[in-house]
């Protein structure tokens, strides 16, 4: 009689666990679905993700390019009329707002492709502005 009541006990703990499990963990279940909607966000997030190595080589590349448009401008900036510095003040804030942009990818030390490409996009723009201002 004992052991019949000791497996009937087992099996009553083992059919309450499992429905426990089941509802998601009891009063803090909402709490957890919701954590693992976001652990599924961001895993979806960490799908368009680049690699280290080649934000790393991205963010060479467009560096590379700013020291570049620095120099233009270091040049331009000696014989330089008055009405154009507004313009160079404008490209000025602009490389400076990507700097910024680039930091924050650093510091995070992620980067996805989008946002990668549209910095690029930006770049560009911001050299053939440059390469205008330079006419």
């Amino acid at each position: 009689m004992k052991k019949i009541l000791i497996i009937c006990l087992l099996l009553l703990g083992l059919t309450i666990t499992y429905s426990f499990a089941q509802m998601g963990g009891g009063m803090m279940g909402g709490q957890k679905h919701e954590g693992m909607m976001e652990q599924k966000g961001h895993m979806m997030e960490h799908k368009d993700m680049m690699s280290h190595e080649n934000m790393m080589g991205n963010m060479t590349d467009m560096m590379d390019q700013m020291s570049g448009m620095m120099g233009h401008m270091s040049g331009m900036m000696k014989s330089m009329p008055n009405e154009k510095m507004h313009n160079m003040s404008g490209m000025m804030k602009d490389m400076c707002s990507e700097m910024n942009k680039m930091s924050g990818m650093m510091d995070s030390g992620m980067a996805n492709e989008k946002d990668m490409d549209a910095m690029h996009e930006r770049m560009d723009e911001m050299q053939k502005r440059m390469s205008e201002m330079m006419k």
